[in-house]
């Protein structure tokens, strides 16, 4: 008996029954459209320009070393010489100060007691020389100290009236030579002081013939060897005082830094 033919059934799928290999084929294919339309590529337009240089937050470039700094300078602390500097300063005007009244307040003993007048004209010429030593003014007050005698309860010698003209007129040149300059005009200072009393004392009875005690030996040996002394303690004070400066300025010259 003869069967009848199967009925042909209708295919749902069709891809269902495609073969494998052609299955995979389609499939890459269409992930790879897939993706082909997903990807877009962005462009720069021709008149963008594009700044591949990336900066970071502080405005410095990147993978470029930043330019050298100078170092503020360094102040340099004070030596130890130059902070004591005021304190020495202040402490040798105050000697000088002390000094200077200290002269002064001997010579007016000196000029308020009574004595021989050759004594006195000797302690004066001296100390008003080492006075002029601690200020200018020191020595032109000793000068004016040298009247102090006629106001005393004692009357000074009959000497003295000769003696405070002649020799403080010749000392107040010494010591206007001697404060216009320094150790270099000692020597014209005191050639200025003995020029005048020996010019005295050789023309003076010329002039007037009761003026004999310029010509005394006692009162020349007085007020020379006065001025002699005091112009030597001038002298040692001022090349003591150009050898500090100059050793305070080599001082100076090593400390500084290189």
């Amino acid at each position: 008996m003869t069967k009848p033919p199967a009925s042909e059934q209708s295919d749902l799928h069709p891809e269902a029954v495609q073969p494998a290999g052609e299955q995979a084929v389609a499939e890459v294919t269409s992930s790879a459209s897939a993706d082909a339309e997903q990807t877009v590529v962005a462009r720069p337009s021709g008149g963008a320009v594009v700044n591949l240089t990336k900066t970071s937050g502080q405005g410095e470039e990147l993978g470029r070393p930043s330019p050298a700094r100078a170092a503020p300078p360094l102040t340099p602390l004070p030596s130890r010489a130059e902070e004591e500097r005021p304190y020495r300063t202040r402490f040798l005007n105050l000697l000088r100060l002390l000094g200077g009244w200290a002269v002064l307040g001997a010579l007016a003993y000196v000029m308020w007691t009574p004595g021989e007048w050759y004594n006195s004209l000797l302690v004066w010429v001296f100390l008003v020389i080492v006075a002029d030593e601690f200020g200018g003014w020191f020595g032109y007050l000793g000068l004016l100290l040298g009247g102090l005698g006629y106001f005393s309860p004692s009357l000074p010698p009959a000497q003295w009236l000769v003696i405070l003209p002649l020799v403080g007129g010749a000392l107040m040149a010494l010591l206007l030579v001697k404060h216009s300059g320094g150790v270099l005009v000692l020597p014209f200072a005191g050639l200025l002081y003995a020029g005048t009393l020996l010019a005295v004392a050789r023309f003076g009875t010329k002039f007037d013939p009761t003026l004999k005690l310029p010509a005394n030996d006692t009162f020349l040996r007085a007020a020379l060897i006065a001025m002699l002394a005091g112009l030597g303690f001038s002298l040692v004070r001022q090349l003591i005082g150009l050898w500090l400066r100059r050793r305070g300025r080599q001082t100076a010259a090593v400390g500084l830094p290189a």
